[in-house]
C-alpha cells in the first residue's frame, strides 16, 4: 500500500507543475521521503547510491546546479555520510547538515526559487522532491 501512495504522490508531483499558475503567482510543492523502518532507509541508500553511480559522482557530497542563481550547501561531520544536493531551474536554495555517520539524503529542486534545508544526526535517511513556478 506504501508503494501505491509513493508513487501517486509522485505521479502527481511531476504533474503539477504542468498546471497553469495565476499570473504572477509563484510558490512550491515538497515531496519528502522519510523511511518507517531500517529495509526502507537501507532501499533509500541504494536509490542515492544507483543514482551517484549512473552520475559519476565519487564523493560523498556533491552538488549539481543547472540554471541561474542558485545557492547551495554541505556540512559533513562524522564517517559514512552522503549528501547529493541536484538544482535544475533558477534562484533555488538549499543545503544538507549531516553530523554523527551513516547518514544518507537527496535534496532535487526543480523549476524556481524552492527553498530547502535539512539537518541530519546520525543514522537518518531521506529525500525530498521540490518543484517551485
Amino acid at each position: 500500500m506504501k508503494t501505491l501512495a509513493f508513487a501517486a504522490a509522485f505521479a502527481t508531483a511531476l504533474a503539477l507543475p504542468m498546471a497553469p499558475a495565476a499570473a504572477g503567482s509563484g510558490g512550491q510543492i515538497s515531496i519528502n521521503v522519510a523511511p518507517s523502518n531500517q529495509r526502507e532507509a537501507e532501499a533509500l541508500r541504494f536509490g542515492l547510491a544507483m543514482f551517484a553511480l549512473a552520475r559519476d559522482i565519487d564523493t560523498n557530497g556533491h552538488v549539481t546546479q543547472n540554471g541561474v542563481n542558485n545557492a547551495a550547501g554541505i556540512y559533513q561531520g562524522g564517517p559514512n555520510n552522503r549528501a547529493i544536493i541536484h538544482q535544475d531551474g533558477r534562484g533555488h536554495d538549499g543545503s544538507i547538515s549531516q553530523t554523527g555517520g551513516n547518514n544518507s539524503y537527496g535534496l532535487f529542486q526543480f523549476g524556481q526559487n524552492t527553498s530547502g534545508h535539512v539537518q541530519q544526526t546520525g543514522g537518518q535517511s531521506g529525500l525530498t522532491l521540490q518543484f517551485g513556478w
